[in-house]
């Protein structure tokens, strides 16, 4: 538990965790937050877009390994990247989510 944080408790008993240096990082707020997610959110679907149609181009994925993977399929690009934001993070579940549940469409959804 040291390498997260320490366990506190609240005044009603429920426990909680207190992350190691939390206070040290910064939040967005207001408008800042809405630009950073609406900037994330356009970043994915600018890589998918050209994927998109009867006249989609290939994307030539390499993963950490360095094994090379070429495709069109949204699922299978959404899940070779590597997203750091949390908007980013949902539109990739997302997809996942749509493969899932429906095989297709996994573009279409970002």
């Amino acid at each position: 538990m040291s390498a997260l944080g320490t366990l506190a408790f609240d005044e009603y008993g429920r426990p909680f965790i207190i992350i190691k240096d939390q206070d040290k990082k910064s939040r967005l707020t207001g408008l800042e937050a809405l630009k950073s997610h609406i900037m994330a959110a356009k970043a994915v679907a600018n890589t998918l877009k050209t994927s998109l149609g009867p006249n989609g181009l290939d994307k030539m994925m390499v993963d950490k390994d360095g094994e090379v993977t070429v495709t069109n399929d949204g699922a299978t690009i959404l899940g070779m990247m590597d997203v750091d934001h949390q908007i980013a993070k949902l539109m990739v579940e997302l997809s996942k989510s749509q493969d899932d549940e429906i095989g297709d469409g996994t573009t279409g959804v970002v």
